[in-house]
């Protein structure tokens, strides 16, 4: 088929490059390129690298509001377009010119986690299991109907990061498996179990250890490796990146044992985090020769 592909971030890649193994993408639409890295100088996104790689055309609009950049997207006459994480709302002549419409892949149970920041909503809220959905885009918030998904448990000991890399692999995955099956028919998403996996804020970042040890394990697992969460250590900002609970009792932010802090209920032993201006290390190197205070704010 004639694919439009529309994504930006690392997680989109494997599905473009798994489509474009099996079909005709005409085209890439991705952001445009970024001030990044010490020379600020503007960086292509992933998507667009990637495409770039592939010998595909790649487009990146600031918009698709205007009518020119409706028709450029019509002229290119897709059987289908697939969506993945591009950051651009899709108002409706796009989402009406290919034949068979607009898929999205979303890295969510829909109707469970729609929005922005589902990897990260599904560790923090301590969800057992989460997946990938294919959905048919609608006009709504990650409201249209679901043509396929699959399921991945979610472990103890996942980050967002591990998941990310999980789901981002059975989306590209599954999209493979539904192209090849067009025209499909959806299944409308129930009215019950809605949730919103709100944009993550910096505010949340900050680790409070007058919270339950699970809370907190939760907090930092779901937001690793970015934002990151932190507490500050001898006026040190630090990020947590792996954790896990474990038994011990103290008070709030008292650190037990090597780098097992008390929490509001239990203790959280961090296992990887991140000096400030240094690399990620494991808990056991980042304290030979620095000692941790008795108490952690």
């Amino acid at each position: 088929m004639r694919v439009i592909f529309m994504g930006t971030p690392d997680f989109s890649v494997p599905a473009l490059q798994a489509i474009a193994t099996d079909h005709d993408v005409v085209a890439v639409y991705s952001q445009p390129p970024r001030a990044a890295g010490r020379g600020q100088k503007p960086r292509p996104t992933p998507v667009a690298q990637a495409a770039e790689g592939l010998g595909i055309v790649v487009r990146t609009p600031e918009r698709l509001r205007d009518a020119a950049a409706q028709a450029e997207f019509a002229a290119l006459d897709a059987d289908v377009a697939v969506v993945v994480a591009y950051g651009l709302i899709l108002p409706q002549p796009i989402l009406d010119a290919p034949r068979l419409g607009c898929l999205n892949i979303h890295a969510s149970l829909l109707p469970r986690w729609r929005g922005a920041a589902p990897i990260q909503r599904a560790i923090m809220a301590g969800d057992a299991e989460t997946g990938v959905a294919i959905m048919q885009m609608a006009a709504g918030l990650d409201t249209g109907d679901v043509l396929a998904e699959t399921r991945t448990l979610i472990g103890p000991q996942d980050t967002a990061g591990d998941l990310h890399d999980r789901l981002s692999a059975l989306g590209a995955d599954l999209i493979v498996k539904v192209l090849a099956r067009l025209p499909l028919k959806g299944t409308a998403q129930p009215a019950d179990g809605v949730t919103y996996a709100e944009k993550i804020d910096k505010a949340e970042a900050r680790v409070d250890w007058s919270r339950p040890a699970g809370e907190v394990d939760r907090l930092i697992r779901g937001l690793s490796p970015f934002p990151g969460a932190w507490c500050d250590i001898a006026e040190e900002r630090v990020k947590l990146l792996r954790s896990r609970v474990v038994d011990g009792q103290g008070a709030p932010g008292e650190v037990l044992d090597g780098f097992t802090i008390a929490c509001g209920a239990g203790a959280v032993e961090i296992l990887t985090a991140q000096r400030s201006g240094k690399r990620p290390m494991q808990a056991g190197d980042l304290l030979r020769g620095w000692s941790l205070p008795a108490l952690l704010e």
